[in-house]
């Protein structure tokens, strides 16, 4: 079938050929898939030790919180950069320093005395993250069998198991020192450095340079715009969820690390098996609406619940829910929506959307020191649910979205050959 041929006879197939299952998959896509569940590990990894870190270094929230602010806003200016650097070194190599940056930003943290120390290395670990994460998702996405949307939920998958099993890893280790998830980091990047050199092979073709404007101009199409605008409002509830529940939830490191286990997997459940069903059924646009406003209600119920921890618990595990289906389904929409290479959506897409990830964790720290513990939380809904109303303003930029390709399309074809990598 050639890249020119109609959607409508795309969907046409033998009735005789089973459709490509999403889990066979060459083993590259395995490698980077691997990679990736280690790699976010490094988010939750470190929630359950805020508090100890607080106390210890005698910090205040919205301080400790600058942890996630400098990861963020590193990592966000760094995505601009990462389809420049992928296009020049490949896509092994590019991924390969990522990690190995991780590495050392990681150990460094963990090895500091003071939390200004402990916040500049882990901005440096942010730009690891940023070379690391944005190359992983388009790499997966041109290399993996099936559609795009089949790649994309492998990579949610493997983002959903890191960030359920990073905050148990991290409480686990937490409960010895608050620098032990910090090292922890450091050994299991240093195993996904091991077995992306040795599983996932080099791609022999040269990628197609790309410019460092590249991104900016990306974001004149306004389908992309809007919907790395709604996920910057979107991370505003994410990261208040993450970053300002533990300080009034006042539990043990071990305890907060099995609360946001339990928050990873229902995130992990709803990315891979029910935002798939959800889509089928009422298209991708309404069931982000939804889960964005399921997101809002439930961060509008940890305001009004804010001294009741069982309460909260629950919510933080509900909003996993919502978390996992928006995940995905957001990350589909800009790989769909977006004229341009794979790498640059991802990256100026990525670029946006982080700034939420970078403000909300300190802004939610002061206003609970400052005014309210129960205020981050009202902003956080309304954010989210001001994300929510921005799609359906504008939902004529997704009118076909929903239109699915097994191949790629005419203008991104050359692009997506040269970026699969080579199954040896």
């Amino acid at each position: 079938m050639t890249p020119t041929a109609s959607s409508a006879s795309l969907s046409k197939t033998d009735p005789t050929d089973a459709p490509p299952s999403m889990w066979r998959q060459p083993k590259a896509v395995w490698a980077v898939a691997f990679a990736c569940v280690i790699a976010f590990m490094g988010i939750g990894l470190v929630d359950p030790i805020l508090k100890p870190i607080a106390g210890q270094l005698n910090a205040s929230a919205s301080q400790v919180s600058l942890l996630f602010t400098s990861y963020m806003v590193v990592m966000a200016v760094a995505m601009l950069i990462t389809g420049w650097v992928s296009s020049r070194l490949g896509a092994k190599n590019t991924l390969l320093l990522g990690l190995a940056v991780i590495i050392v930003g990681s150990v460094l943290a963990g090895a500091s005395g003071s939390i200004t120390g402990i916040i500049g290395w882990r901005g440096l670990w942010g730009l690891g993250n940023a070379l690391f994460v944005a190359t992983a998702l388009s790499t997966i996405v041109a290399s993996a069998k099936g559609s795009v949307g089949q790649a994309i939920i492998l990579y949610e998958a493997a983002l959903g198991v890191g960030i359920a099993v990073g905050p148990l890893i991290g409480g686990l280790l937490g409960n010895i020192s608050w620098r032990g998830p910090f090292f922890g980091v450091g050994v299991l990047m240093a195993i996904a450095l091991v077995v992306t050199t040795f599983l996932l092979p080099a791609t022999h073709i040269k990628p197609k340079p790309i410019r460092l404007g590249d991104p900016f101009r990306a974001l004149k199409h306004q389908g992309l715009l809007t919907v790395a605008i709604t996920a910057l409002l979107y991370n505003f509830g994410f990261f208040t969820l993450l970053a300002f529940t533990p300080f009034v939830l006042n539990m043990s490191a071990i305890r907060i690390g099995l609360i946001f286990c339990g928050w990873g997997i229902a995130l992990a459940i709803t990315s891979v098996f029910v935002a798939p069903r959800l889509q089928a059924r009422f298209g991708s646009l309404p069931s982000v609406v939804g889960a964005l406003t399921g997101l809002s209600v439930v961060l509008a119920a940890m305001a009004i619940f804010t001294d009741n921890n069982p309460a909260l618990i629950v919510c933080v595990v509900v909003g996993g829910l919502f978390l996992g289906i928006n995940n995905t389904l957001v990350t589909e929409i800009v790989m769909k929506v977006a004229p341009v290479e794979r790498p640059v959506a991802s990256a100026a897409y990525s670029f946006v959307r982080f700034g939420g990830g970078a403000i909300a964790p300190w802004l939610a720290g002061k206003l609970g020191e400052e005014v309210s513990p129960h205020l981050p939380f009202w902003v956080g809904a309304g954010a989210v649910l001001l994300g929510a109303l921005l799609l359906v303003v504008r939902r004529r930029l997704f009118a076909n979205v929903d239109v699915e390709h097994m191949v790629p399309p005419a203008d991104s074809q050359e692009e997506a050959e040269d970026l699969t990598l080579a199954d040896s």
